[in-house]
């Protein structure tokens, strides 16, 4: 079965607006992305040390990556490591791996970091600097941190060899900021968190994806965009699920745009599982407090009638 055949061609589409995938060509500059974006930029250009970028799951951080990867000057060479193990040694087997340099896994650790050191130092007399893109790096352990804050000391003076580029959840940042981590955290020298997106923001995004697939950014009404956002926190991710599902839901429809009740029958059937995440219930929470102050403002008011 081709995406024709389900809502894309109803739709008039080339291609699904919102599939999972990180993809560049429908990355979306809100301002926090491109803020996000420039700190990964200013990283590079200025040799930090460590950059650090943050954001809950599915904020776009991995589609950031790609689209720096996609630009990165030929001088820089590039390791990108997704799922680094914890064990001490394995860090240097993932890193290596990364840069296409050949390992052996039996060698002691002292062997492999040599591995590592000869290359740095013969990337930097070719004029090239290293850059080491860390993914998921909330994963990492104590000891996985500390080992690349030792890759750091291998700079010396103005010359950097290396830089680390640490990408991951917002536990992250409470991992780097930890006091027993205080090494560590002195040499970050860029960081940003990613925030969701507001409810403007959303409906812009959700135009955006619809324009770059084809459609006229109109196929989902205001009211169904403000929905998007309330079930979401303006998580793209979610954003990403939910519309998905709604415009599968007109499909079968056939309804031309996706309106309110059609994001509610989404919502209604359970098939949107994003809905049982962390950043939409905390979004729920939020409005279940707002309207019990609300409540307690009105309550002496009628006690007095």
């Amino acid at each position: 079965m081709s995406s024709n055949d389900l809502y894309v061609g109803h739709f008039g589409l080339t291609e699904r607006p919102f599939t999972l995938l990180p993809d560049p060509g429908f990355l979306f500059w809100s301002k926090v992305h491109k803020r996000a974006f420039m700190v990964l930029e200013f990283g590079i250009l200025s040799r930090a040390p460590i950059t650090l970028i943050t954001g809950e799951i599915g904020s776009g951080k991995t589609t950031l990556i790609q689209k720096l990867l996609s630009q990165m000057d030929e001088d820089i060479t590039t390791g990108l490591i997704s799922n680094a193990h914890r064990g001490r040694g394995e860090m240097l087997q993932w890193v290596l791996n990364a840069l296409d340099v050949p390992v052996n896994p039996r060698v002691p650790y002292v062997q492999l970091f040599q591995t590592l050191l000869d290359f740095l130092v013969a990337e930097y007399a070719a004029g090239r600097r290293v850059a080491l893109i860390f993914d998921e790096a909330q994963n990492l352990s104590r000891e996985g941190l500390e080992e690349l804050r030792m890759l750091t000391n291998i700079n010396s003076n103005k010359d950097e060899l290396v830089q680390l580029i640490l990408v991951g959840q917002p536990e992250l940042r409470d991992m780097v900021l930890a006091s027993n981590m205080r090494q560590l955290a002195q040499r970050v020298a860029a960081s940003f968190h990613l925030p969701g997106m507001d409810q403007k923001t959303v409906t812009a995004y959700i135009a955006h994806r619809l324009q770059v697939a084809g459609g006229t950014g109109e196929e989902f009404t205001p009211g169904a965009c403000a929905m998007v956002y309330g079930a979401t926190a303006g998580i793209p991710r979610l954003v990403n699920q939910l519309c998905e599902f709604a415009m599968l839901y007109a499909w079968s429809d056939d309804s031309m745009t996706v309106s309110e009740r059609i994001v509610q029958n989404v919502l209604d059937d359970d098939v949107f599982f994003g809905a049982l995440s962390t950043p939409a219930d905390e979004g729920k929470k939020k409005l279940q407090v707002l309207t019990l102050k609300q409540e307690e403002r009105v309550l002496p008011k009628e006690k007095a009638g």
